[in-house]
């Protein structure tokens, strides 16, 4: 399942709070801040989906992410790579170092850790 950009926007601002009360929330906001029913409509999809929880507080509640940031983006990617370059990391890869206009620098920078992974991956795994 996947969040609607405004869902992601209020996502990141759970991930980096780790937890908070609805006025945490509205106050990570920029200008102009979201109506606070906005807020608590989002928050309401987000519990229904899975991806947010709270605990009560009396009137108030506290509420925290069930899906690591990492875990969401990292589905996401895979989902754009299947449905988008044919299942290819490959063609990804292409098209990600020729439209992102990375510098000489960051392709080195990611050619270093494309390096990395290939000198970390347990022996006997297919290369190919």
């Amino acid at each position: 399942m996947q969040l609607s950009k405004s869902e992601e926007e209020l996502m990141n601002i759970l991930w980096k709070q780790k937890k908070a009360f609805m006025k945490d929330l509205l106050e990570a906001y920029p200008e102009p801040k979201p109506a606070t029913t906005t807020v608590a409509t989002l928050l309401k999809r987000m519990t229904d989906k899975g991806f947010v929880n709270y605990k009560a507080f009396g009137r108030s509640r506290e509420y925290f992410p069930l899906v690591k940031k990492k875990d969401y983006f990292s589905k996401h990617v895979n989902g754009l790579i299947k449905n988008f370059f044919n299942g290819s990391p490959g063609q990804f890869a292409s098209f990600f170092t020729q439209e992102t206009n990375l510098s000489k620098v960051e392709l080195e920078e990611l050619k270093a850790l494309i390096d990395n992974e290939i000198k970390n991956l347990p022996k006997g795994k297919k290369t190919e």
